[in-house]
């Protein structure tokens, strides 16, 4: 079930559970024992990244005496959505900033208002306004942010004798190459060139092909007031579909299997079978400990027929509907903005959960003590884009994913236009569900 079919029913719960007020005098006892319980937190972590939560949330106990019952939860949505449904939201949760309309839309979420949290000067405004929601009000606090970038195996580039690429056709020479010219030196026709997350899954597919759709001028949807409407059908987006679809039909030029391909299930440039991998930066933990520093490179993105944009994206502090320890739930939001925390969130002993810091007092090349995120900063600060956060998008850009994956998943077929149109038609569906057109 998509999060957009649950929309309606979860909005009728916020209205008559979540937001309740506290009417029989028993409850007022009640609440104020829930006051001095633990805050429950939640993350979308595995156990590196949990890691390092841990330690952040250690420190914040220490200064200020609240304890934390701190969850990583690996099936993050459906278990929100199962604990919304019962009307006992963990207090505080951290995910994706593209889900803010999502949730906000479900009636999950308390807003802010930024000027009331501690420090909040010190957080771009850039970074506050990707907590707007529709109707103008906060719904969160920023927490971290990060742009993608291209990584490739240098020791393979450098072993074919190739340039660092810097437009789509270097791209595709060196996907080429990479899977035709025995990179690794084994002898065996088992390398390929991209790694491609081209599976539905969360809308994965809309996800990657995203930076690359607006590197040609096309875009998903498109804001005018208070409306949106898909662009999915213009000219740009046609162009990249077209040169996507050429690496998806090119045999090894993508890997095996890509069309149900999520990150999680991806391991080909870490595991040595893929040379080149449009991702973000939380990426390059894993990768340092499993290559090394020195097989791969972060290099500028290459550019499209019209920009090198990469999709922007990065974590929010939710503060959860229905909470009665909305004092800690703001004390925490504003400790987890605080310079001690970022730097903590950013320990690469374990795996940093801040990749450029919200607060503009930190340097993440500095703090990180990496030159290599002085690249994902200049991508941030000068040519990403994020997808809107305002509406529910999740079910745009699943709608998304699935039309994309139908028009690579034939080879046969050249007729591009005539499928966005198609797909064109359920995005504005899709938007229309949402009164937003």
């Amino acid at each position: 079930m998509s999060l957009s079919s649950l929309r309606t029913p979860l909005a009728a719960l916020a209205l008559t559970g979540l937001l309740g007020t506290l009417t029989a005098c028993g409850l007022n006892e009640e609440a104020s024992r829930a006051a001095d319980a633990p805050l429950e937190v939640w993350t979308r972590s595995a156990p590196e990244p949990a890691a390092t939560y841990k330690k952040v949330f250690a420190a914040f106990t220490k200064e200020t005496g609240i304890k934390v019952n701190y969850q990583p939860v690996i099936e993050f949505d459906k278990q929100l959505q199962a604990r919304a449904s019962s009307k006992n939201l963990p207090d505080l949760f951290i995910n994706d900033a593209s889900l803010l309309g999502t949730y906000q839309s479900q009636g999950l979420l308390l807003p802010v208002e930024p000027k009331s949290v501690q420090s909040h000067e010190d957080v771009s405004d850039t970074d506050w306004g990707f907590t707007r929601g529709l109707d103008g009000k906060h719904y969160g606090v920023p927490f971290s942010r990060q742009a993608f970038n291209t990584y490739i195996r240098k020791d393979w580039r450098e072993k074919l004798g190739l340039k660092v690429p810097r437009t789509w056709d270097d791209l595709t020479r060196m996907a080429t190459a990479f899977a035709t010219r025995d990179p690794d030196g084994n002898g065996k026709k088992d390398t390929y060139g991209m790694v491609a997350p081209g599976g539905t899954e969360r809308g994965y597919l809309a996800w990657w092909a995203a930076s690359y759709i607006w590197q040609a001028g096309g875009d998903l949807v498109k804001k005018s007031g208070d409306t949106y409407r898909s662009a999915i059908d213009s000219p740009g987006t046609s162009e990249a579909v077209t040169w996507i679809k050429k690496q998806f039909c090119t045999k090894g030029n993508v890997q095996p299997g890509a069309l149900t391909t999520t990150t999680a299930n991806a391991p080909h440039f870490h595991e040595g079978s893929a040379g080149i991998y449009l991702t973000g930066p939380y990426m390059m933990a894993g990768f340092d400990q499993q290559l090394g520093k020195d097989k791969y490179e972060i290099i500028p993105t290459p550019k499209g027929p019209k920009t090198s944009t990469t999709l922007a994206d990065g974590e929010t502090i939710y503060l959860a509907a229905g909470s009665k320890k909305s004092a800690a739930q703001k004390r925490l939001a504003e400790f987890l903005i605080s310079p001690e925390a970022q730097n903590i969130a950013m320990d690469s002993a374990t795996q940093p959960v801040v990749r450029l810091p919200v607060s503009t007092t930190l340097n993440a090349a500095r703090e990180h003590g990496d030159e290599r995120w002085q690249l994902v900063q200049d991508q941030y600060d000068q040519d990403s884009k994020a997808f809107p956060q305002d509406i529910d998008f999740t079910a745009v850009k699943q709608t998304t994913a699935e039309g994309l994956n139908r028009i690579l998943s034939d080879c046969g077929s050249d007729n591009i236009s005539s499928e966005l149109k198609q797909l064109h038609e359920d995005i504005n569906s899709e938007l229309a569900g949402q009164d937003l057109q």
